[in-house]
């Protein structure tokens, strides 16, 4: 499986930045928006809704790799067609509030829907938080196996940060965090942390194991491109902090 070298080389050195603008944003002026925030600001790939008009639209606007989102395998093979660089499986945040949960078996078996479609694109799955830690990291071995070149993890949508400042930051992302350092244990492919992260926490991501992050609502829902382009740069520069040869694997 061969990935854009321009993100392999941020795998390899633990600092790739993915800005999500969500598998279920479609609105045009948005989207493109948080994907020149992310040319501006120095990310590393984006990752956007998996539609045609959309993946045209970034490719217009960035050099960068373009991830596309979804949860029906059937929608990436046009998004791919129209220039995708690769595709994930998830983030699941937005269908929690809905009351949508995404079990083991599911997500696997999108996986291999998956892979029969599309059997050489680089394929990210996010692994849904709402299972235990230990069937986080089973189903993370199961989802390699199946085909799967990054696994993701989330989280930052079901923590209630009791504290205001640096220390809720912390508290809001270690449900992700903790994936991160248990699944990136098992498993020898980039684990990708994501949902719920700061320029505080991103550090810590790394850290725990991590070859990269991502984020995003911290970002899109911002309403001035200037402030989205700050954060995307604290980001860069919070991932900057971390020393490649001090982190362990």
């Amino acid at each position: 499986m061969t990935i854009h070298p321009t993100l392999q080389t941020a795998f390899t050195q633990r600092n790739a930045l993915k800005i999500i603008s969500g598998l279920t944003n479609f609105d045009a002026d948005r989207v493109a928006a948080t994907v020149k925030a992310a040319d501006r600001g120095g990310a590393t790939f984006v990752d956007i809704a998996a539609d045609p008009a959309l993946v045209t639209l970034a490719k217009q606007l960035t050099q960068l790799p373009v991830c596309v989102s979804a949860v029906e395998p059937e929608r990436f093979v046009a998004a791919v067609k129209a220039g995708a660089d690769l595709i994930e499986i998830g983030n699941f945040d937005a269908f929690y509030a809905q009351g949508r949960r995404f079990e083991a078996a599911e997500v696997l078996e999108l996986t291999r829907k998956t892979r029969s479609l599309l059997p050489a694109i680089p394929l990210s799955v996010t692994v849904p938080h709402i299972l235990p830690l230990d069937q986080q990291v089973q189903l993370a071995e199961e989802l390699v196996n199946a085909g799967a070149d990054i696994i993701q993890t989330e989280g930052g949508t079901s923590s209630n940060p009791t504290h205001a400042g640096t220390l809720g930051l912390i508290e809001k992302a270690a449900p992700t965090l903790a994936a991160a350092s248990e699944i990136s244990r098992a498993v020898t492919v980039p684990v990708l942390c994501a949902s719920g992260l700061s320029s505080v926490t991103a550090p810590m991501a790394i850290a725990a194991g991590a070859s990269g992050i991502g984020v995003g609502s911290a970002i899109h829902q911002l309403n001035s491109e200037v402030a989205m382009v700050a954060v995307v740069r604290s980001l860069v520069e919070a991932l900057a902090t971390v020393s490649f040869d001090r982190v362990r694997r």
